[in-house]
């Protein structure tokens, strides 16, 4: 059996920022509790409980994100579960009624391609069935960020495995389709599957029966973190980590097409489990992660992985403006996909009801920022804000920040001293003035190997050779 036992014990540094102020808040708070990921939120509310202090030196505050209001909705609930299992970390199951005979001391392997959710899942069913992690294919940067953040040693490929022992049982996990399995596995000895995605083209065909685990939900590890509890058993910190940071990943913070009330639920608890008291900080960094590599992130993925929004009252503007950021090492790559971009921004402000949508592209190397700029209420308050700064192509959607870098110290600032000195929105409208019904439908392709979320039959999307207008 592998064990999380032999993976270091002690989480990263970055794990420890997440939970570092877990003794100072319970004293605060006068319990133990993390707020299943919500601690932090609690301890940093604004005057009205339901923001968040975001700059004390300015006296900005910001809306809650939707994955804080989410963990402290449930955070009764998570308590209670998570309190109910027993405390030890048990090794297998007190009854083996609940293990399948089939899955004991198997491979447990998700899809080429991997991710998170990859990766996690079969760690996780590794230590709940008894049998073994093992990778189809190199992991990407955000695995790597998990397994750092957990303290969780790199599983060995299966070609690595199947050196050791070729006739190994195996349970493919998060997939089912022969096109996205490792080539080094026989389907001869495949003895089960454990998956959330749909039964379509070239899904294995077995000559006897397996076994079969799956449901209609954002994440496989969220599948694993039900099961654990239904079996009663508590997963170790490291486990419960790297399952929640793979629904996260998954699900897009919760946010995504496919999220479920069970993905939310397993949120919360597996932060209670893990002692996770800031669930946005760990969100933000492993989006920082993810998006070192930008060929698995869609335009939807870019736009909503690391965004806040600000709420305003004066007598001359009422509203919120969001203001999303992605940092990278090669900021080109990102500018170049603005005509997906902008329409994607649009389609994020419109549902979210907000007043204005910002994007700032950071290169962490050269630290210079870039502003996405989808409208004409946009453009108005950048220029505001942002005076001495100037416009770099001739539809006026992009702004050189120079070396301002920082969304904390150099952009919410500068936005609310201009709001604060009598900004208002301009008569001119944009394309938010779209109906909501003819934004499109965010889907996932089953056949797309990175699994993004893309919009799709949007009115918003510019026909072949035309440029996004930001003017309607």
């Amino acid at each position: 059996m592998s064990s999380p036992s032999k993976h270091p014990a002690s989480p990263s540094k970055g794990s420890k920022r997440a939970r570092s102020d877990s003794h100072s808040c319970s004293a605060s708070l006068g319990h133990d509790d993390h707020h299943a990921g919500g601690a932090e939120a609690i301890r940093l509310a604004g005057a009205d409980g339901k923001s968040k202090r975001y700059d004390d030196e300015h006296g900005i505050v910001r809306k809650r994100t939707n994955i804080e209001t989410v963990v402290l909705d449930r955070e009764v609930a998570a308590h209670e579960i998570a309190e109910a299992l027993p405390k030890e970390i048990s090794v297998v199951p007190k009854v083996d009624l609940f293990v399948p005979e089939a899955l004991k001391d198997a491979i447990f392997v998700g899809h080429l391609v991997t991710d998170l959710d990859s990766v996690g899942g079969a760690i996780g069913a590794a230590s709940l069935y008894g049998g073994k992690a093992a990778l189809a294919s190199k992991v990407n940067s955000e695995t790597e960020f998990a397994l750092q953040e957990w303290g969780v040693t790199l599983p060995p490929t299966i070609e690595e495995v199947l050196k050791e022992n070729p006739d190994a049982k195996i349970c493919l996990v998060d997939h089912q389709q022969t096109s996205q399995m490792n080539p080094a596995i026989n389907p001869d000895n495949v003895v089960g599957v454990i998956d959330h995605h749909a039964l379509q083209s070239k899904t294995i065909v077995t000559d006897r029966p397996i076994y079969i685990d799956i449901r209609p939900w954002g994440s496989m590890s969220t599948i694993i973190a039900h099961t654990f509890l239904t079996h009663q058993r508590r997963p170790s910190m490291q486990v419960a980590g790297m399952l929640l940071c793979a629904i996260l990943s998954d699900t897009l913070n919760l946010q995504g097409p496919t999220t479920t009330e069970w993905d939310r639920l397993m949120v919360a608890v597996l932060s209670e489990i893990a002692e996770v008291d800031d669930i946005q900080f760990l969100a933000t960094q492993q989006f920082k992660a993810k998006s070192k590599e930008l060929a698995g992130l869609s335009a939807h993925g870019l736009v909503n992985g690391d965004q806040k929004s600000f709420s305003f009252s004066t007598d001359k503007f009422s509203g919120d403006v969001g203001f999303a950021v992605v940092e990278t090492t090669d900021d080109a790559v990102i500018i170049d996909r603005l005509g997906e971009l902008l329409p994607e921004i649009v389609a994020c402000k419109k549902e979210k009801e907000l007043s204005a949508l910002f994007l700032a592209v950071v290169n962490i190397v050269t630290l210079k920022g870039t502003l996405l700029l989808c409208g004409p209420t946009e453009l108005s308050l950048a220029q505001a804000a942002f005076p001495d700064c100037a416009l770099t192509n001739e539809g006026s959607t992009l702004m050189d920040l120079g070396k301002r870098v920082s969304r904390k110290k150099d952009y919410i600032p500068e936005i609310t001293r201009a709001i604060k000195a009598g900004w208002s929105k301009p008569i001119q409208r944009g394309q938010s003035t779209v109906d909501i019904a003819s934004l499109g439908k965010l889907e996932v392709d089953p056949l797309d190997p990175y699994q993004r979320v893309v919009r799709k039959g949007s009115a918003l999307t510019p026909k072949e050779g035309e440029a996004f207008k930001v003017v309607g």
